[in-house]
């Protein structure tokens, strides 16, 4: 509950699809919800959707339904985040973010920031035009 790690980002070209994996390295995982969210160059960080983890309910950005979806797999304590269709709009940095169970005082909708405890350092994700 402590590490998250991302990986599967890289250079695709626009159209391309893309699953990028969070992992953590903790015997047990069992945090309230978890979220992705993205950076562009100049920009500040952005929701693209998150889930809880016990009733596997997700939410998406308006910007990214219909595009991507998220899923888990509980047994590997590891979050998927499937992206289709990408466009050069989506180029940006991609952070898996959780919300434990003892911190999550402040989550209402699970789209902002401040409402996750733990992020990982992110996964650099470029669409060519």
């Amino acid at each position: 509950q402590a590490q998250v790690v991302e990986s599967g980002g890289g250079l695709v070209q626009a159209g391309d699809s893309l699953r990028l994996s969070c992992a953590t390295s903790g015997p047990t995982f069992s945090p309230y919800a978890m979220g992705w969210f993205r950076q562009a160059p100049g920009k500040e960080r952005e929701f693209v959707g998150n889930i809880h983890w016990i009733t596997v309910h997700t939410s998406y950005a308006d910007s990214m339904k219909g595009r991507v979806t998220i899923s888990r797999d509980s047994a590997k304590n590891t979050l998927f985040l499937q992206m289709n269709s990408l466009k050069h709009g989506d180029t940006g940095v991609y952070f898996c973010a959780e919300c434990s169970r003892t911190g999550c005082s402040s989550y209402t909708s699970g789209s902002r920031t401040y409402e996750y405890d733990y992020w990982g350092q992110g996964t650099q994700v470029t669409v060519s035009s």
